[in-house]
């Protein structure tokens, strides 16, 4: 082999490698989250970034029905069944917003106002923009039991990698924070397993577990879309003025 082919050769291997090298730098990583996020499907018109996916992926089914113990199951059925003829006469039903309230977890993360997912090392952070809430999940902390966890609306959570899937554990959410009205124990457990479907959606399949309160495994999954460029804007919920209504127990405002 002369030398001129050495050489050759040599620098073939070298740009061979920078290419490589670039070419892997341009592509998102599998387990790149940071960025702003937005609910999937969109709501409705006039809501959101208004823009579809490049690639449409199927729309997550509906929450079931929480697999609530009795007397907890009845109690639940009558409450959402009121809350829905509240709602078919145009009454919004009573909520925590009206207190000023943050929705806690899990439901923060349905994405009712855009949020924002941050990654820095040890710790992944969750903004979302309703009620300026802020979630921190950190990487390869030991895990709390639920009856060592200070209760939070957000609780605690800790997460780990398993290759590209983010699984997340979280206890301590307040008991008061009730999810879709569904009471809950201190011993309550939020698993949520997060993975990116494609460069622009994300995936968080949400596990409820709960020896007290629920039969089996509360299972749904949740769907965001990236919006690029969208900043989060701060939410602030001042002079609030709505109540409950004493008599029909339905949201009203405060006129002064």
């Amino acid at each position: 082999m002369t030398t001129w082919t050495r050489v050759f050769g040599v620098t073939l291997v070298a740009a061979s490698a920078a290419s490589a090298h670039a070419l892997a730098q341009s592509r998102p990583s599998p387990r790149v989250f940071t960025g702003s996020w937005e609910a999937y499907p969109i709501r409705g018109e006039g809501f959101g970034s208004g823009v579809q996916p490049k690639v449409r992926v199927a729309v997550p089914a509906p929450i079931p029905e929480p697999p609530l113990r009795q007397p907890h199951l009845d109690e639940w059925r009558a409450l959402q069944a009121k809350n829905a003829e509240l709602t078919r006469k145009g009454l919004p039903p009573p909520s925590t917003g009206m207190a000023c309230i943050p929705e806690g977890m899990p439901a923060m993360m349905q994405a009712t106002f855009p949020m924002e997912i941050l990654e820095t090392a040890g710790q992944i952070t969750v903004i979302e923009e309703a009620f300026n809430q802020v979630r921190r999940i950190f990487l390869g902390a030991p895990a709390l039991s639920p009856e060592d966890a200070e209760p939070r609306f957000a609780g605690q959570s800790t997460g780990r990698w398993e290759g590209a899937v983010l699984v997340v554990r979280t206890v301590g959410v307040k008991d008061s924070v009730h999810f879709r009205n569904t009471p809950h124990s201190s011993r309550m457990t939020i698993t949520e397993r997060m993975r990116l479907v494609n460069d622009e959606m994300l995936e968080n399949r949400v596990t409820v577990d709960d020896p007290e309160y629920l039969t089996g495994p509360w299972t749904w999954t949740w769907m965001y879309k990236r919006w690029p460029g969208y900043q989060i804007q701060e939410y602030v919920c001042e002079d609030n003025r709505y109540f409950e209504d004493p008599t029909l127990r339905y949201q009203r405002l405060r006129v002064n």
